[in-house]
């Protein structure tokens, strides 16, 4: 990860102690950072156990319906929060794994990463960015998610 990218994660990490969050914004912030041109925040239901949609940017409009509640253990967000560790896809067009959904092909995205906002070992959400090309993430942006989603689920504590 380069200097100018950690700068901004340091940006992300101090954004998330401020009285109230955007988390549109922060999902915004995330997915530039990481150069990506879609992403998706969910936040656990602890009555339910459901995933639900809190914010979003390049998802087209017909999918928004399949991806506002997910279960644990379904797609790539749901298998992330079930693992507790980030799941990722160099190119999501070709995955034939069955991690993805296959309404998630319809995204056009390629490289894909999504990773649990965990505290304590505490699930509290999962965060999910893609780029539009084949991409395999590196150990050094996959533990900057990590860390970002740590601190979205210390933000969410309160």
């Amino acid at each position: 990860m380069s200097d100018k990218q950690e700068l901004t994660v340091d940006r992300i990490l101090t954004d998330l102690k401020q009285p109230t969050i955007d988390w549109q914004q922060v999902l915004e912030n995330v997915i530039s950072v990481f150069d990506c041109s879609t992403g998706t925040l969910h936040f656990i239901d602890q009555k339910t156990e459901l995933l639900q949609l809190q914010a979003q940017k390049g998802i087209p409009p017909f999918l928004i319906p399949k991806l506002s509640t997910i279960p644990i253990g379904k797609g790539m967000a749901g298998i992330a929060a079930e693992r507790k560790e980030a799941v990722e896809m160099c190119n999501l067009q070709t995955d034939d794994s069955g991690v993805a959904r296959p309404a998630a092909k319809e995204t056009k995205v390629e490289g894909s990463i999504a990773a649990p906002m965990l505290l304590d070992g505490k699930l509290y959400g999962t965060l999910g960015i893609a780029k539009p090309v084949p991409y395999d993430f590196t150990e050094d942006e996959r533990n900057s998610l990590l860390k970002i989603g740590e601190a979205m689920s210390k933000a969410l504590v309160g």
